[in-house]
Order: structure tokens, then sequence, then C-alpha cells
């Protein structure tokens, strides 16, 4: 093609691409509908599905009190009036923030016991006054007992929540015009809360039988401190419901108002349960307001952020004129299909009617206006002249009790599962009959019910969804299996692994479930009758939306974050960083916030995939800094001359304190430290409680209780998990050395290397015992090499495994059936002569690197110490679990950062006791050898059925070749 050709055509190639996105969207809008009617008070037909709940349950609990009275005297306790406490982290308050008398603070740890007297026997709720003084940013978390005993198992785990604001009345923009999400920070209040369930499966409040007489409650802490002015033992106000309301409307001469349209926007909230409801931008809909289709506006709140039971959004709305009002919400519910995204209505803390505790905002494609109303009909509100407070909190509403019973089915489901696995393995022969109906005590028996259960969920939940539903699909399926199974015992182990696979699913399910997004643009308070026309619905603004999105994509820089300057006379550092755009967003929000502004620094913050680092410093195009880098990666630059040495600046040794010396050690070569650590991890043992508990079993401390517990699981045809051997995910990755053998080499009194890492040291003797110690738990115990250990561990397949700490968090959120049944503990050690046992690890994480390209070096050195400060490391935390939830805890290597995450006290003091002997593995030249032939020495042993040592010794010859090959081509003594 000449080249005056070329510009047509690239100018029609562009046309034709515009032109077909536009048809697309047109399609795509044409399913989209604007409703002023369409939301729905969910169904409140109460699910009667009651097949059995387990014996420690709630449920269960109040089933025996069906018939109980409900007193209507009120029980107040005076918390500073204590009958006994347990522990020093406790204080008694005086006129503490502006409330009278005396208040009891009582911190992370300990127990504080109350005693009081019962006029009448009956069902009493609970009540707390308190407040949310400041701690680790996480919700409080008690144990709650009544005369010494917790009454059932949601009351291990009662959370009070905090309140979250902006930090600053105005949204801050940077030098492009971006605005910048607001950072959340702590406005505690005194607030009231009823005890109930975190869970949010029982959607009123926890009752608790009381005998007539002297009673003692206490309250254990194990999350976070708090302080408790009183106690109210007591009955929740009576609800009416909208008939009712509306009639004493029409009784007391309530007027509708005329003429009102009062918008608020939904960013502009005052009160959020958590830092993870922070406002939005929505750059996918010209509907919202403010709206542009370049620049970042933070112009909603809540999404899939807001999508947890118990958490709440809290608008201030000030009332024109005392009257009635309809209430309507520009909102987009486009996650949950199958079922409604629900939410509980409160205006000034308290519903005003039934139908408000669930309100049911269905599935839609895109932003729409809707008002609250049942059968086209709106509600009406009487609110007074002045300002009023309307919250919404998410709730299960009427799916709660079903999704609360797809999880009970799911335990028992896999109960069953581990059963018919201690007869077969998980890999049965097909032909052969294991007579499981006669070895397991009610089976079918077992297996029927369960499909009761889940066609009785699945029935009623199609009778609120309104019809078939993906929701209800993977419940079919699994009763379908339990049907096949049921008729044909003889074909259980045949259908094990379809069993299997279905349960992994309603796990899946479970989780999902509860799980409902709401995104809300505005609120909308008017007079009855009001037209209302909001901007941006129509096909024209969506298509000129669609036309601007596609056309400013050409010319908008994705990869940079928050403000860039390109002014030379300033200073200026360019730092890479390989994470998600939201941690991005956040760390540039933190440098312009607490960097730039005290030290006068200016940071081009690039986001980029972290692959591109060596072939960008070799054409000279690289950062000055990059973050989050592997542990191989400084040594491997310092070796070339492409990384810095940090020991250069005279505080070096200061900022080292921060860090355990294992984080360091491998980015030490020669005489220079060459990276900060940013991130430690290590391995723990994980283990269930409840299984361990059915086998008799305890957990091991040392190898030889491992040896002994590897006999009760292979009998019973369950697993020890140990850390994966797995190869590299994508070819030339570096392949660590495997991070148990490392561990039982530091425990048997090894090294990798020695002579100053001129030579490897797996020829010792030490190590070639080691290597053959690891190897027979594959060869002989015959245990798994690549497995997925968070789905084991949920079945119980593998009741117990060494994985990486920070699993922990994945368990935490992903898998709330088995919560409370597990824990973790160090792992297992090697007794030493003295008698005491060695339980060191080897650690790994990630590093800040500056790159011996950097112009400014000084300047490069003050945000590393900057961004590895204790403050900064704890902020960073928190804005992750703040902004992700707990699931992205982060595993910082400072020390007294990772001391400041909101981890629960007990599993912490494990952590910590681990952390203390963690050690780190160094790198040197050739290295990277180390964990490839290691891995290929472990594969012909184990699979080659090469004898350990001969296998070792062959592939360390390897090693010590790469290593000297190395030293030689980098000038380095031999």
């Amino acid at each position: 093609m000449n080249r005056q050709h070329r510009k047509p055509f690239k100018a029609t190639t562009t046309i034709a691409i515009a032109v077909c996105i536009v048809l697309c969207a047109v399609l795509f809008i044409i399913n989209a509908r604007t409703d002023r009617n369409g939301i729905d008070a969910a169904a409140t037909t109460p699910y009667e599905g009651k097949l059995r709940h387990s014996e420690d349950s709630y449920a269960a609990y109040i089933a025996q009190y069906e018939n109980a009275a409900s007193p209507q005297q009120e029980i107040v306790i005076e918390a500073a009036q204590y009958n006994a406490l347990t522990g020093n982290d406790f204080e008694i308050l005086e006129q503490f923030a502006g409330m009278d008398g005396q208040a009891l603070y009582t911190g992370e740890t300990g127990k504080v016991e109350w005693s009081f007297h019962v006029p009448q026997s009956g069902l009493y709720q609970i009540e707390l006054l308190y407040y949310p003084i400041e701690g680790k940013s996480s919700a409080i978390e008690r144990i709650i007992a009544i005369d010494g005993k917790v009454p059932f198992e949601e009351a291990q785990f009662v959370q009070f929540d905090r309140i979250w604001n902006n930090e600053l009345d105005e949204i801050k923009v940077d030098n492009q015009g971006n605005e910048l999400r607001p950072r959340q920070v702590e406005y505690p209040q005194w607030m009231s809360k009823m005890v109930q369930d975190s869970n949010g499966y029982i959607t009123e409040p926890f009752q608790f039988y009381l005998t007539e007489g002297e009673h003692t409650l206490s309250f254990e802490a194990s999350r976070e401190p708090m302080i408790i002015k009183e106690i109210r033992l007591k009955q929740k106000s009576s609800i009416p419901t909208y008939a009712e309301l509306a009639a004493q409307y029409e009784q007391t001469g309530a007027k509708a108002t005329s003429g009102h349209e009062l918008r608020i926007e939904g960013e502009a909230a005052v009160r959020k349960s958590s830092p993870t409801l922070y406002p939005v931008s929505e750059r996918t809909s010209a509907a919202v307001a403010p709206y542009s289709a370049s620049l970042i506006k933070i112009n909603t709140i809540g999404g899939f952020n807001w999508r947890l039971p118990g958490q709440w959004i809290e608008w201030e709305i000030d009332v024109p004129e005392d009257g009635l009002y309809e209430l309507s919400f520009v909102a987009q519910q486009n996650w949950v299909r199958g079922i409604y995204s629900t939410r509980k209505l409160y205006i000034d803390g308290v519903v005003p009617f039934q139908e408000m505790n669930a309100v049911g905002f269905k599935y839609k494609s895109g932003y729409r206006l809707e008002t609250l109303g049942q059968d086209d009909q709106p509600y009406l509100y009487y609110l007074t002249a002045g300002k009023h407070t309307l919250r919404l909190e998410n709730t299960l509403g009427p799916f709660a009790e079903l999704i609360a019973e797809v999880e009970n089915s799911l335990y028992e489901l896999n109960s069953l599962y581990r059963n018919i696995l201690m007869i077969t393995g998980t890999k049965p022969d097909e032909y052969r009959d294991y007579q499981l109906t006669e070895k397991i005590p009610n089976l079918l028996e077992r297996m029927t019910a369960e499909r009761y259960r889940l066609t009785d969920v699945a029935a009623h939940l199609k009778q609120l969804a309104g019809g078939s539903s993906d929701q209800e699909a993977l419940l079919k399926s699994m009763t379908v299996l339990l049907d096949e199974m049921i008729a044909k015992p003889d074909n259980i182990h045949r259908k094990l692994t379809d069993y299997k696979t279905n349960t992994g699913g309603l796990g899946t399910w479970v989780q999902q479930a509860r799980e409902h997004p709401l995104e809300i643009d505005a609120i909308i308070l008017s007079s009855p009758g009001q037209k209302l026309d909001i901007e941006g619905l129509g096909i024209g603004s969506k298509l000129k939306h669609e036309l601007l999105t596609f056309v400013n994509s050409f010319f908008i820089d994705y990869n940079s974050i928050g403000n860039v300057t390109e002014q030379k006379n300033q200073r200026t550092i360019t730092v890479w960083i390989g994470s998600g755009r939201d941690q991005a967003n956040t760390m540039k929000a933190m440098i312009d916030e607490t960097f730039t502004s005290q030290t006068g620094i200016n940071v081009n913050l690039k986001l980029v995939q972290m692959h591109t680092l060596l072939p960008a410093t070799l054409a000279g195009q690289g950062p000055d800094v990059a973050m989050q880098i592997d542990n191989d990666i400084p040594v491997n630059f310092a070796m070339r001359n492409a990384a810095a040495d940090l020991t250069q600046f005279a505080d070096y040794g200061e900022v080292e304190q921060r860090f355990r010396d294992s984080a360091v050690v491998p980015y030490r070569y020669t005489d220079g430290v060459y990276a900060l650590p940013e991130q430690q991890t290590f391995n723990m043992l994980f283990y269930r409680k409840d299984v361990l508990d059915e086998l008799e079993l305890e957990v091991p401390k040392t190898w030889d209780d491992v040896s002994a517990m590897l006999a009760v699981l292979s009998k019973n045809h369950m697993q020890f998990g140990l850390p994966p051997v797995q190869q590299a995910a994508i070819q030339g990755q570096n392949i660590p050395p495997n991070s148990l053998y490392a561990a039982l080499l530091f425990q048997n009194g090894g090294q990798f290397y020695r002579n100053d890492g001129k030579e490897s040291d797996l020829d010792s003797r030490v190590a070639i015992e080691t290597f053959k110690q690891w190897t027979e738990y594959y060869t002989d115990y015959k245990l798994e090499r690549e497995y997925d250990f968070a789905n084991r561990f949920r079945t119980g397949e593998m009741p117990i495994g060494i994985a990486d700490y920070t699993i922990y968090n994945q368990l935490t959120v992903f898998a709330p059936e088995i919560r409370g049944l597990w824990g973790f503990a160090p792992i297992p050690g090697t007794v030493q002569e003295d008698g005491t046992i060695n339980n060191q690890v080897p650690s790994g994480g990630s590093a800040v690197m500056m790159l011996e390209s950097a112009e400014d070096k000084e300047a490069a050195w003050q945000f590393m110490k900057w961004w590895t400060s204790d403050e900064t490391q704890a902020k960073f935390g928190r804005e992750m679990e703040g902004l992700m939830g707990a699931a992205a805890r982060y595993p910082t290597a400072n020390i007294n950062a990772l001391d400041s995450l909101p981890w629960p006290v007990a599993d912490y003091e494990q952590l910590k006791q681990q952390f203390d002997q963690v050690v780190g593995i160094p790198e040197v030249p050739g290295g990277y050898f180390t964990g490839r032939h290691l891995f290929n020495a472990f594969y012909k042993t184990v699979i080659g059925e090469v004898e350990a040592r001969q296998a070792l010794m062959d592939y360390v010859e390897y090693i010590q070749d790469e290593i000297e090959n190395k030293r030689q081509e980098f000038g380095l003594p031999q």
C-alpha cells in the first residue's frame, strides 16, 4: 500500500471499529429498561425445611424453648460493676466521650464477668451500649457465655461494628484531573447494638433463655478492644406492617407533600460499618453523577465491596417540611442472578415497617431509577422537617435460612465423603464391592435426608426468585447425584469423583449466595407523584458514552497512577509496581499524602508487568525503584552491577532493624545488601480440629509424631499435606528450594551453601540424609506431590497439612462452613540433643530494589525508607484489608507493622511463635540451579526409583559446576 493511501485506510478502520462498538452497545442497551417501581419487597414466606441442625447451633438451642415466655422486664447491667476479671487489659473510665458515669475498657485479651438477677424465666435479647475505641481497624469480636457456658456455637463469634467515613470532606484531584479515592478513617461514637449472628444466617437478634434467679454473663475478647457502658437484657420493639402504618397515617391525618425532589448522592454517605465501603468511580454508565467519559470521578458507593451480611452505609437527609414522601434509588445490581440483593432500611435507627426488613433489588443490566414499593404502589414515609439518617444494611433476608441449610448440608455431605473415603480410598476399585451400606451406619438414611433438604431448599429458592435460576441448578445437580447413589448403593464408590466435584461446587455456591452486592449512585426523596427524570438513562446518552469512551482510550495512559510529574527542576523518581491497580492506587494516594508532601520528592508510579524489568533495564528504560519483586532478582541484578548497594547509605543499619535477619538474607551479596524486604511469608501447620478429634489424634509437635499420625491417616484413607513439589509456573521462572526440604535441612543443622557461597553444601552428610528423609514421605508413605490444599482441607480429605500462612486468610473467607473447626500451629520440629524441639522454617517473600541507574539515589533511598517504615507498612496493610477484605491481609516483613494488623489474638500468638524460628535462604551466583536440580533429584528418586543419595549427588555436580562458572563469569574469587 502506498503512503498516500495509508491515512485514509487508518481512518476507515478506526471508524469501522467505532461503529462495531456502537452497534454492540445498542444491542446491550436494548435489554436494559428503566423501571420506576422496580424494587420489590423480598418474599417473606418463612422457610419450613428444618430437617436437621448441628447439636450446638443456635437453631437447635432455640428449638428447645419454642413455647418459652418473652418477659417485658428490662434488666440493666452496668459494665463497670463487674463480678470478675481474667487478664490485665481492663480499665474503668470516667465520663468517657461525653457519656455520663463509668464505663469499662476491655482490651484484645481477657474476660469480664457480671452477675445479675432475672425476675421471670423466659427468652431475652442482649443489647450492648459500647464505644468502638480505635484498634487495628477490624471488627470487634467477643465470645459470650451464660453461667460459664457458651450457649450455642454462634455465640463464639459475636461481632460489633466500627464507624468509618472519609478522612476529608472534599475529594482530592490529581494533576491529571482524576479524582482520588477518599481514605477511610474511624469516627467512633457511642452505639447500641443487639447481639446477633455475624454470618447473617439468623436475621433477628439472638434470644437467650434464662430461668428466674441469679446468673452470670461473660464477654471474652478474641479480637480488638472496646469500651462498654451497659448491657441490657430486653425484648426488641415490635415493627408494624406497611398496612398498619398506612392506617396510622390516615388516623393521624398525615399529609402528602408536594413539589419536593431531594437528591442525595451515594458517595455523600456519612457513616459506614467497614473501610471497604469507600466511594468509588463508575465509568461504564452515563447515568451517574458527576459524569465524565475520560476522567475518573468519585460518583457512586458500594458495588462488589458492599456484598457481605451486616455491612451498612448511612446517609443524612435534610427534609424540607413535615409530611409523606416517596423514596427512590438510582442503583445498579448486575451481580446476583436468581436471588435478590437484599437490604434492610432504617430511618433514624428504626425500621419503619416490616417490609423494610428485606428490600430486594432484582438483577438488571445497568443503572436504573427504582422506587420502593409493592404492586406498582410506592411506599410512603412520614418525615418531619429537619435532618434524618437513612441506613441500608446488607442482609440475607428470606434467603438466610436457605443458605444456612445448604451450608449445614455441605458439612454433612463432606462428613459422608470422609466416611466413604475411610473405606474406599481416593481411587476406589470400581469392580469391588465395598459394602458401604453395611460398614457405614445409616448411610442411605443420611443421604436421603440431605437429598430432601437440598430439594426443599431448591423448591423454596425457586418460589422466592419467581422462577428457575442458575442458583438452584447446582442444588438440583447434587440431588440428582444423591438420587442415583441412593437408588444403586453398590455404585456409590463409582460416583465418588462426581460427588466430590459437586460438594466443591456447593461450597462455592454458599460463598457466592452470601454475597449481595449493590451500587448506589443517588437516593431521591420526593413528594408523592413527583415525576423524576434522571439524565443518562436514555439510549442516546448511552451511545454517546460508548463512543466517547472508545475515543478517549487512544489518549489516556492507563499505566500511570495518580500525580505525574514531568518538570525537570523538581526531584522526581520513577517507581514500578507489579501488583493490581487497587494496590497501586492505594499506594499512590499514600505517596502523595505522606511522602511527597513531607519530602518534596515527586514519585511517578507505574503499573507494569515485572517480567519486563530486565529488558527495560538493559535498554536503559528501567525505573529508579522496583517494588514487589521476587527474592532472587536483587542478587542477580547485583552480580551485573544493575542494583544499588544500600549499605552505602549512612542510616542503612538503622533501617535494617525493622526486619528479622531472615528477611534480609536473600538480598545480601558479597559485602552489600541490594534490596529491602516488603513481604515475608513462611509455612504453618493447618489442622481440622473436628476430624482429628474423630480420629483421636493430637496436633503433632515433631516429625516422629507425624510418622505415627501418618499410619492412622493412611488406615482411614486420609492424607497429610506437605508443601507441593511443583515445577515453574512459566518457562524460565526460578524455582526456589522446596520449603519442606529446606525446613528439614535447617532443623537437622544443615545449610545450602558453604565457604561463603562458593560451593553447594547439598553433598554433605546432613543434606543427603535430609533428602532421604524428605523423599521417603513420598516413596514409603505415598503422600501427594501436587494438590489443592484449600479444597482438600475443606472437605476433610486432608485434615492436616503444611502450607503458607497466608492461606489462613483464604480459609477464613472462603470456607465458612468450617469456621471454628480448624486452627494452625508451628510446623513439626526435630528433637535436638538437649531435648528441645527445633521448628525452623524457611521464608519467602518479595522486595523493593533500587536500580544502579537511578540518577537521584538519595531520593530513591528516602522513598524506600518511607515505604518500609512501621507506619507506612501498617497503614498499607490496613488499607488493603479495608479495600479487599480479610482475604487480602498483607504479609508485611516489618516486625512492628505485622504486630499492628488485625489478627485474632490466639492465632497471632501461634504465628509469632513460628516467626521467631524463620530462616532465610541465601542467593548466590548460580544458585538458581539449586531449586531446579533439587526438583530433578526428587523426581529421579520418587518416580525414577533411583537411590536417594545417588540421585542427589548426581545433580549436585551440576549445581557445583554452575556456581563455579558464574563466579568465574563475574570475576569472583573461586
